[in-house]
């Protein structure tokens, strides 16, 4: 475990991140981001828009030629009262069937449209899911330290989901409805302008409430999805260290803290989720006054003879359809609000600052000697809170450095400087006397293997688990290693020995298997520099002292740091470097700090004293 102040993974508690009412930063910009990825799908949108203009024409066309059979159903039930003829049921089957054909068009129009636009949004889904994927392994570790796990995971997980649906919905929607939107207001000047301005007096008041609902509801669509952020992050802490919350009694400090950010969330949720169901009576109230006035109006025109009965039923039928799209694009508008908070959310990930991965002028790694300096090393988390004050320390290949310290001095920080996980504010960090800064991340990375106290094993066969060291390893060399981290014989007698798969913690094999299990892997990887931080701390004296004997034989020939507490796996170490408060105070080899009776002496002798 690190054993320095790092930064906090829960900057200001759980409860914070956005405040309730508060805004979308940038919605234009993040829809402008969102039709920079449409882009690449533009002839299938354009696809979409074609076929959704032909849905939308052969719908609309519809109820006018269906009023010409309720005209000739009427024509006909006057001339039979009349005496002078009667209905003339062909000709009206024939509309029908016309009617029909239409609708049976606009129809297989309509699912190809859907088609095609499904697959678009979820190969957008697909694209952002792997950018996710990809910037994780580019981003430094500060960005993890100061997160929680679930507020991570949202972004591939909910968001992306929300981002699809959106975009799959809200695009086939404002398409049609824009269509239907001229289409039927066409056909309804064709009909009867009178009847039309009438019909469009109720657009400003739909305006008008559509404006009104959006502007309410927007404010809390993201503040929505970013608490479902922090309740995943609660709930996946609360279930990793849920035997931790047992044994310190903090159920209920755990449940009011979840409590406090669920409210948020529901209060968020609520709001935004009432504010947008008010659209759908609020336009239902305008149609219903428009329906009364075409009507009325309608009836008027009918008596004097300026249209009919037939076109009076179109113009009602197209009034509702004039309505319906309206209803649509408010409702889409709303979504389109959660849809930019979620994307809005995942942009802001993509565009986090990232690890340099490519050095300007790199040095090639072909064969790594083992020789590190560290000069003048200088560091801090944060600017004004320096931990390594002046660190420097030559180490000559293939030899065993041990470092030691007291908790906080510093010890596991050098390390992380050494992989550059964080780079040095001042100073340098050789290998084979070039700055590390001089090579390219990942092959740097390639000559460490490293063995931490904090296992870290995935759901897969044990088999697996060691292999991920060197993923060509054959199955004989696997087991080699197994043998010489004296992981063998336990492997053995668990059903299905190497075949047997871990669960998702790995919590069906013990704390010290576990660890056996990351020193194989660490063995069979078989890398130039070897990292060790408290690789013993989890197994037993027996079982460590075979382990001791195993790791010795490993690091022959190899340059090796090995960060102790107990200070008697480490007594044959070429060197001994002693932290304390970011600096070295005393570097020797085991018998000669003992001889010198300074810090390390006072530290190997308290813990042979509790020993005893």
């Amino acid at each position: 475990m690190s054993d320095n102040p790092r930064p906090s993974r829960h900057p200001g508690g759980f409860g914070r991140g956005m405040a309730p009412g508060e805004k979308a930063k940038d919605f234009k910009g993040t829809i402008r981001k969102i039709l920079k990825y449409i882009g690449r799908y533009k002839i299938a949108v354009i696809i979409v828009m074609i076929f959704a203009a032909c849905s939308t024409v052969f719908n609309v066309l519809g109820p006018k030629i269906l009023g010409r059979a309720t005209t000739e159903l009427a024509s006909g039930l006057m001339a039979k009262i009349q005496g002078t003829g009667g209905i003339d049921f062909g000709k009206i089957g024939m509309i029908l069937l016309t009617v029909l054909s239409l609708y049976l068009v606009a129809m297989v129009f309509g699912l190809l449209q859907g088609f095609i636009m499904t697959g678009i949004t979820q190969k957008i889904c697909y694209r952002m899911r792997r950018e996710i994927s990809e910037k994780i392994n580019r981003m430094p570790m500060k960005y993890f330290e100061s997160r929680t796990y679930g507020e991570v995971l949202s972004r591939i997980t909910n968001d992306v989901d929300t981002l699809g649906i959106g975009l799959n919905q809200s695009i086939t929607q404002i398409i049609t409805s824009a269509a239907t939107i001229i289409g039927v207001l066409v056909m309804m000047l064709s009909i009867s302008p009178l009847m039309t301005v009438i019909a469009l007096v109720i657009l400003p008041v739909s305006v008008f409430a559509v404006m009104l609902v959006v502007k309410q509801s927007q404010k809390h669509f993201r503040t929505q999805q970013e608490y479902l952020g922090h309740i995943n992050g609660l709930v996946e802490e609360s279930y990793g260290g849920h035997m931790v919350i047992k044994a310190y009694n903090k159920e209920d400090e755990t449940i009011a803290t979840f409590d406090r950010t669920n409210e948020i969330l529901y209060k968020s949720a609520w709001k935004s989720q009432f504010l947008s169901g008010m659209m759908q009576p609020l336009m239902q109230l305008v149609s219903n006054l428009g329906y009364a006035a075409v009507s009325i109006a309608g009836g008027f025109l009918c008596i004097s003879g300026v249209i009919t009965v037939g076109e009076i039923q179109a113009f009602i039928q197209y009034v509702r359809s004039f309505t319906q799209p309206i209803q649509q694009i408010a409702q889409v508008v709303n979504q389109l609000q959660s849809m930019a908070a979620a994307a809005e959310r995942v942009f802001e990930f993509l565009e986090e600052e990232e690890e340099e991965q490519i050095a300007v002028h790199p040095v090639e790694m072909k064969h790594i000697e083992g020789t590190v300096d560290f000069e003048h090393v200088r560091f801090g988390y944060n600017p004004d809170q320096v931990i390594i004050k002046d660190f420097s320390a030559h180490v000559e290949p293939g030899q065993k450095i041990a470092i030691v310290g007291p908790t906080g001095a510093g010890k596991t920080t050098m390390v992380k400087l050494l992989m550059r996980f964080y780079d040095v504010n001042s100073g340098q960090i050789r290998v084979d006397g070039h700055d590390i800064r001089d090579y390219n991340r990942r092959e740097l990375r390639d000559a460490f293997g490293m063995v931490l106290q904090d296992t870290w094993l995935f759901k897969g066969t044990i088999m697996e688990n060691i292999r991920y060291g060197r993923l060509d390893a054959t199955d004989e060399e696997v087991i080699a290693a197994a043998k010489a981290a004296h992981a063998h014989h336990f492997i053995q007698t668990l059903p299905g020995g190497y075949e047997m798969e871990l669960n998702e913690d790995a919590s069906n094999v013990s704390q010290g298997q576990k660890q056996l299990l990351t020193i194989a892997r660490a063995i069979l990887a078989d890398n130039r520099i070897l990292i060790l931080d408290e690789a013993t701390s989890s197994v037993d004296t027996r079982t460590e002292i075979l382990i001791q004997s195993a790791m010795d034989n490993l690091m022959k020939g190899r340059t090796s740091f090995i960060i102790a507490h107990r200070l008697s796996t480490i007594r044959n170490a070429d060197l001994i470097l002693v932290m304390k408060e970011g600096d070295i105070i005393e570097q020797g080899t085991h018998q000669e700090l003992l001889d010198k009776g300074g810090f390390y002496a006072e530290l190997y002798n308290s813990q042979f004293e509790e020993a005893f």
